[in-house]
């Protein structure tokens, strides 16, 4: 007979609520200290004793209760509105509150006695704060990943708006950072918070944003026409969180492709010309909409320059690729969390499963990606508060392909961990999966960052200067520096996805060796890069420490 454990003789694991995510998560607890933001460890702390109470049934609540399109009224009026549950509103609520959506631009900087400052030095962030937020982040993913895509790029359109736009920044960044979620279609002007959303893709180009068909031209006269307005006409076959109150859209204008900010709602009140033709049903995100729209006239205004969409827009890309990194980590870490504290509880053959070796095995197997994915996500928030634009050029990139395209099957094999129960959905696991694919997809999907990774060595060399040098900090025989130079000298199409990979490891693995227990690095460095390890979770080799890799990462009830 199994051992009776703390879930009786139904030998069942208790709950995994009530705890503190943030503290039972110590490479993100350590990482947050080493990467500037230690003086936000009690807020992450908060945070991560919150989540685990009410926000755990909201997020279920929202994804078992999607959103519903309502296009037009009882009297026939048109009026493009998505309906959603209340759970999804307390999500966003907490959200905004708590800064997910504007902490990197918002926290005020600690005043230093005797040092003075300007008034532009005032109003910088907080050294840490894109760290901060990072890991906030991290923790949210956990209970809800869905709700983050409209927090994710009205975070981003802060920095796409300031360097192209700012006098579109002045008007529209008080309520973009705004700790207020407001809802409802109305002028932003009458609004206490606004949201931004994208609406980038076309049915004939996807990825390919210069085939866009979306057609712009410049309207009114005068001080109108000096402020950019144009009249938006076409159709767009992805738009993010079309609920939102603005958009940053890409249409053709007469100089060429272009960016414009587009509002729900005109200043008079009236609804503009932006159309939603039907939500889309997804694999995961469920909780979310994502929809396809038709711009009828639309009025919008300029964002940069025409025929230089594509820059203006790739600021808000790029911040919304770092929390597709920040997202997926997070989706790990509650998959990690949910196998180990499973296995502590459960017993089969005698033994509680974390204490039979094959599944010791597996658990840390686990638990090695997922710190080695927490390290380099706070590592590459850190390179966005310093401005380290060489580093963060290509670690972007690289992190986002490698984290998100890691995640799908660490969560499938965490599910499997606790067998047929993993397979229902009240153990949150099929959620979970179905939503790990998403990151991998959104925002360029894998051969498209491999391809800007050639762009990038091609254009930009400082940038892969900058990663090799963070890579030799660690100064590790085991690291195969040499290789990755040759690699990265002949690199082109054919292999793009081997160098990605090669650059992905090599800094998980320097990042391992200098901030992790030996017991994690030799077991990553050992198989995802010495070739002792095998295809599937589960095969690390003789000598590594199991137990003590699995007992660093199991929350603690």
């Amino acid at each position: 007979m199994a051992s009776v454990t703390s879930g009786g003789t139904a030998n069942q694991p208790p709950p995994l609520a009530g705890h503190d995510l943030f503290e039972a998560n110590r490479p993100l607890a350590e990482a947050l200290e080493r990467e500037g933001a230690g003086w936000a460890r009690e807020r992450c702390s908060a945070f991560g004793r919150l989540l685990t109470r009410e926000p755990l049934e909201w997020g279920r609540l929202a994804n078992e209760h999607p959103p519903v399109l309502r296009t037009h009224d009882r009297f026939g009026e048109r009026i493009d509105e998505v309906e959603f549950h209340p759970a999804w509103h307390e999500l966003m609520r907490l959200s905004l509150a708590e800064g997910l959506h504007a902490l990197s631009w918002t926290e005020p900087p600690v005043s230093r006695p005797g040092v003075g400052g300007s008034a532009a030095d005032a109003s910088s962030p907080r050294e840490g704060a894109h760290v901060a937020r990072a890991a906030l982040f991290m923790l949210m993913s956990q209970v809800e990943a869905g709700h983050g895509c409209p927090v994710s790029m009205t975070h981003a359109a802060v920095p796409a708006l300031r360097a192209s736009a700012p006098h579109l920044a002045g008007e529209w960044e008080p309520l973009l950072t705004s700790s207020e979620y407001d809802v409802g279609l109305r002028p932003a002007a009458e609004k206490r918070g606004v949201l931004c959303g994208m609406a980038m893709t076309e049915r004939q180009g996807g990825s390919d944003v210069r085939a866009n068909t979306t057609a712009a031209r410049p309207i009114g006269g005068g001080d109108e026409y000096e402020l950019g307005a144009y009249e938006v006409r076409g159709q767009k076959w992805f738009c993010s969180a079309p609920m939102c109150d603005a958009f940053l859209v890409l249409a053709q204008a007469p100089g060429g492709l272009s960016c414009f900010l587009v509002p729900r709602v005109l200043a008079d009140g009236s609804r503009n010309g932006f159309r939603i033709d039907r939500l889309k049903d997804k694999l995961g995100d469920r909780s979310n909409a994502s929809g396809e729209i038709e711009l009828t006239g639309a009025w919008g205004r300029l964002v940069g320059e025409e025929g230089r969409g594509v820059r203006a827009i790739v600021e808000m890309v790029v911040h919304t690729r770092l929390d597709c990194v920040l997202g997926s980590t997070g989706l790990m870490r509650r998959a990690v969390a949910e196998a180990t504290h499973h296995a502590a509880h459960r017993s089969a053959f005698g033994r509680l499963l974390s204490e039979q070796p094959l599944m010791q095995n597996v658990l840390a197997d686990l638990c090695v990606d997922s710190e080695a994915a927490t390290l380099l996500a706070l590592r590459l928030a850190r390179a966005y508060d310093e401005d380290d634009t060489a580093f963060r050029r290509l670690a972007t990139t690289v992190a986002k392909y490698w984290v998100c395209k890691a995640t799908p099957p660490l969560v499938a094999e965490a599910l499997e961990c606790i067998g047929g129960n993993g397979y229902v959905e009240e153990s949150v696991l099929p959620r979970l999966y179905r939503e790990s694919p998403l990151n991998s997809l959104w925002e360029g999907a894998g051969n498209i960052q491999a391809l800007d990774v050639l762009r990038a060595l091609a254009r930009e060399p400082e940038s892969a200067e900058a990663l090799l040098a963070e890579i030799d900090l660690a100064d590790d025989p085991r690291l195969p520096t040499d290789r990755l130079r040759r690699e990265l000298a002949t690199a082109d199409e054919a292999s793009a996805r081997r160098v990605v990979e090669l650059l992905a490891l090599c800094l998980q693995g320097s990042l391992l060796v200098r901030h992790a227990s030996a017991a994690v690095a030799d077991a990553f460095l050992g198989t995802r890069l010495g070739g002792d390890g095998g295809r599937a979770y589960g095969t690390l080799p003789r000598g590594v420490d199991c137990a003590e890799i699995v007992e660093r990462h199991r929350p603690v009830v």
